[in-house]
């Protein structure tokens, strides 16, 4: 039985142009409260400076704690098209697997709000992203108009 147990797509006929996708570890999607090898669920969002919408909603089966890197690639493979993956932790395998498949680990304090971290994150994109959230803008959408010329300095892939 494979460890991807639900997953939710939704469809929209004119979606207004996304910049990026980005992943929350949560249980409620509210709050990103799960470390991300563990976590049961993934709420995915496509954002822009304007607007921030879900996409997928990925939920998992449990898995035994001595699984090990066998419960990554499933949860990895759903994020596949992430910028950004936001949790409470994230092992050093794992962080190792995100980031060669071009995936930003983005640790937070306990319990942050999702709806906070989206508005941060609009508002970077509007005042003009980080060197990672640049270079990973540039991954996602070689065309996203002002952000193709930024440097992205910090981590390599």
């Amino acid at each position: 039985m494979t460890p991807l147990e639900r997953q939710l797509r939704v469809i929209e006929s004119d979606p207004e142009p996304e910049i990026l996708r980005v992943a929350f570890a949560t249980t409620d999607r509210e709050y990103v409260n799960q470390h991300f090898g563990s976590a049961r669920a993934f709420v995915i969002y496509a954002v822009n400076e304007r607007r921030a919408r879900v996409v997928s909603i990925c939920e998992f089966t449990d898995m035994a704690d001595d699984d090990g890197d066998e419960k990554l690639g499933p949860r990895i493979d759903q994020l596949r098209d992430c910028a950004a993956v936001y949790c409470r932790a994230c092992g050093a395998s794992a962080v190792r697997q995100l980031l060669m498949h071009g995936i930003q680990p983005v640790r937070v304090t306990d319990d942050a709000s999702i709806s906070d971290l989206l508005e941060a994150l609009q508002e970077e994109l509007r005042a003009g992203p980080s060197s990672w959230l640049a270079k990973a803008i540039r991954r996602q959408a070689p065309g996203a108009g002002r952000f193709d010329s930024m440097e992205a300095d910090g981590w390599d892939e």
